[in-house]
């Protein structure tokens, strides 16, 4: 969905359906499309959805949707969105990355819903370009492309690029192509159709603050925590963040047992493995390298605190398979 559109009408939009894909992703950037057309009276847009194979591809919710066509049938698209759930570079071959190439010489605007960024980049396609995933792809899309740009906004919609954080955030960055494309007062309307409150920007936040995550507005806490977030492979000292946050260690302590009903230690040494146990299954980032990413100085401490917090060993956490998508 390239930033300017100046060719015939109905606007063509090719949606690539990957094993697994995030179905609310698609839906919600498929609906405002369908609805700006009934609303104007008129096709402004008409979308393509394609396979590899051509074949019906299945959801990571399990349902399945039959597409339009295979790869090798489409010569051109203005746009190309690719739908994608976990593992995505696992459908990364050799015909789908030459097809993808020449969608982009001949001028296509590639983009990714949810992880379909991880996939364009692995093809090579994201270079000099910022692009945005869902909150938590972002640590893994960093540690496995770490020249590429990254943002936490919502959507990212550039000349010849797009992403878009998933779920409800593809819904918002059709929103704003609407209203670039054909003006404000139909994406409002649309979006009311949609019982969406209002027109998010790519500036709004993916996730909630911090403070109502934590279920307190306590300014010093509030800090603290932000600062374990932004520390999780090279760990500050609670002596460090209380200092920082202008408290001492006590005063800390008291602060997370009486609003959190934990200790600030068991509160990082949690954000840390979170983040492992993502990491490790959802990517396929070596076992080491995912302690050390997540604050560990060693193989057995990492898998020692992981165990004790999941009750499985890292290596059995990847052996499980990876979770539905978002």
């Amino acid at each position: 969905m390239r930033l300017e559109y100046t060719g015939p009408l109905p606007e063509q939009v090719g949606f690539l359906l990957l094993p697994r894909f995030s179905m609310m992703a698609f839906f919600a950037a498929v609906e405002p499309l369908r609805i700006a057309n009934r609303i104007s009276g008129r096709p402004l847009f008409d979308w393509t959805l394609v396979s590899v194979d051509g074949e019906p591809v299945t959801a990571s919710n399990d349902m399945t949707l039959l597409v339009d066509c295979a790869i090798d049938k489409v010569r051109h698209l203005p746009s190309l969105a690719v739908c994608s759930g976990f593992e995505p570079e696992a459908y990364l071959e050799r015909p789908l990355m030459a097809w993808l190439h020449r969608l982009d010489q001949a001028g296509s605007a590639l983009g990714g819903l949810d992880t379909g960024c991880f996939l364009l980049a692995a093809a090579g396609l994201l270079k000099g370009e910022r692009v945005t995933l869902h909150w938590e792809s972002l640590p893994a899309f960093h540690e496995r492309f770490p020249a590429i740009p990254t943002s936490d906004e919502l959507f990212e919609l550039g000349e010849r690029r797009f992403s878009c954080a998933g779920g409800a955030a593809a819904m918002d960055m059709a929103l704003a192509v609407i209203a670039r494309r054909h003006g404000t007062r139909l994406a409002i309307d649309v979006s009311e159709q949609l019982i969406h409150e209002r027109l998010r920007s790519r500036g709004d936040q993916q996730r909630m603050t911090l403070a109502r995550r934590l279920g307190t507005h306590n300014r010093r806490l509030v800090e603290a925590v932000a600062l374990m977030e932004r520390h999780l492979e090279a760990p500050l000292s609670l002596t460090d963040i209380a200092q920082r946050c202008g408290i001492s260690l006590r005063q800390l302590q008291r602060l997370f047992e009486r609003h959190l009903a934990t200790t600030p230690r068991s509160w990082y040494l949690g954000l840390r493995l979170e983040r492992a146990h993502y990491l490790l299954t959802e990517t396929d980032m070596d076992v080491l390298a995912i302690g050390l990413a997540c604050g560990f100085s060693s193989a057995s401490s990492f898998s020692r605190a992981f165990s004790e917090r999941y009750s499985i060993s890292p290596s059995e956490a990847r052996r499980q398979g990876v979770r539905g998508a978002y």
